[in-house]
């Protein structure tokens, strides 16, 4: 099994509805496998002893009418090697729910707030997660996207991954099927901090013509 230790944030906005996770770990590649976000539908984030299946199972439950505990009671009922298992669910009304099994590795840990969930494992301590999670209660007033980040670099800060840092993704989505941002440093030796310079790049340079692409209403 591939292990993921990693911290994450999986969160809804309150004003917009937008959904998203933001990621890291020392490993490569950490958004190809982690975040799994649906416009309408909720935002999981899969990790630890990684099952991507929880992402793609998760989102077409909530897309049948479950809510975030519903998911995940679906998912624990239904999944092997539960206990290495870690997940966090956050449904398109800002339900939430997550689990942590037994034998992630190291310091591991979810904490559930208000639309939002923090969730690591193997990491340097409990600060990580609740530097996060009080980050992004803060910042209550910045766009998703902002918010999402502004956790991932206190995450960081205050320790994050136990093993050091590798890679990092951001990913958000609005209304339509295809992402508002989605964001990935693959391989690099300060990836949140190189996820945020890409952030800024991509503020001035893609996200203003996000708004004025094909909306999925244009075609029948």
């Amino acid at each position: 099994m591939l292990e993921l230790n990693t911290f994450s944030i999986t969160a809804r906005c309150p004003k917009t509805g937008q959904l998203g996770v933001a990621v890291s770990t020392k490993l490569p590649a950490v958004g190809m496998l982690v975040p799994f976000v649906k416009a309408g539908t909720g935002a999981i984030a899969t990790q630890s002893f990684v099952n991507p299946y929880i992402g793609i199972r998760g989102l077409r439950y909530l897309g049948s009418g479950m809510t975030a505990a519903e998911a995940k009671n679906k998912i624990i009922s239904e999944e092997q090697d539960l206990e290495y298992r870690q997940f966090a669910i956050v449904d398109a009304d800002g339900n939430t729910a997550a689990f942590s099994g037994d034998e992630c590795e190291g310091y591991y840990n979810h904490f559930e707030g208000d639309g939002f969930v923090v969730a690591g494992n193997m990491l340097v301590n409990e600060k990580t997660l609740t530097d996060m999670q009080r980050t992004f209660v803060i910042h209550s007033d910045l766009e998703l996207s902002e918010r999402l980040l502004r956790a991932l670099q206190a995450g960081q800060k205050a320790g994050g991954d136990k093993r050091g840092k590798q890679s990092a993704a951001l990913k958000v989505y609005d209304t339509e099927d295809y992402p508002l941002v989605d964001l990935r440093v693959d391989e690099h030796e300060d990836p949140v901090a190189e996820l945020t310079r890409v952030y800024e790049v991509a503020k001035e340079q893609l996200l203003p013509f996000i708004p004025d692409m094909p909306k999925k209403h244009n075609f029948k």
